[in-house]
């Protein structure tokens, strides 16, 4: 970043914070040192910063004109109590998440500091962001969870296709990201919790199938931790 800042004499306005994890914030230090930057950051941020600036807990709506860029700040904590994502629905045709660590290629980040019942909401009917071409931007760790997620559906061959051609682009140094949802609720086993046959929505209440989504994803979660 300090370089692209450099080369192309362009100007920082903003840093995004999802989470208090070092390889999320490490840089902060040294980017507002060569900006002077407003930096929207989580409340659990646990360092000081001297240009952190309007601490967020969800539910915002950002504004940033000189970029032409919108944001609506989402509350997504499990990873981490105080977890966001940022998603901007002007940003390509179908919008993009930029999610941390709360979601990944074919998998989702581990509950270090929230519950299964704060992260299955990644797997409800009521998904806040729900157009199925949405591009998601997170970490490079499809190849990996395509392994777990055929451990959990082997007979999904959507998956199974998904592997292959992972495993083609891996191989040539290309990224598997940014992710679309709808190959995310087709492969991923933390967003499929009802693709089981015992588990059809339309034979239970929805207090019922709130209590089956939660077990659900936490006995994924923990199989996926031992992996």
């Amino acid at each position: 970043m300090l370089a692209y800042l450099r080369e192309s004499g362009a100007t920082l306005s903003a840093l995004l914070i999802t989470h208090h994890h070092g390889d999320h914030i490490g840089g902060i230090d040294a980017l507002i040192k060569a900006a002077n930057a407003p930096v929207p950051s989580v409340r659990t941020c646990p360092r000081k910063h001297p240009g952190l600036t309007d601490p967020l807990q969800g539910g915002e709506h950002l504004s940033l004109p000189a970029l032409a860029l919108e944001l609506e700040v989402l509350a997504v904590p499990g990873h981490t109590a105080g977890h966001l994502a940022y998603y901007g629905a002007n940003l390509g045709t179908d919008g993009a998440l930029f999610c941390g660590d709360t979601l990944f290629g074919a998998g989702c980040g581990r509950l270090f500091e929230g519950t299964a019942r704060a992260n299955a909401g990644l797997a409800g009917e009521n998904r806040r962001v729900a157009s199925a071409d949405l591009r998601i931007c997170a970490h490079e760790y499809t190849q990996s969870n395509l392994g777990f997620a055929l451990a959990v559906e082997p007979d999904n061959p959507i998956t199974r296709q998904r592997a292959h051609t992972v495993a083609e682009q891996r191989a040539r140094g290309l990224a598997t990201v940014p992710l679309t949802l709808s190959e995310e609720l087709a492969t991923n086993p933390f967003l499929r919790w009802s693709s089981r046959r015992s588990l059809q929505p339309r034979r239970y209440n929805s207090g019922i199938l709130q209590r089956i989504r939660v077990q659900t994803f936490a006995a994924i979660r923990r199989w996926k931790d031992g992996f």
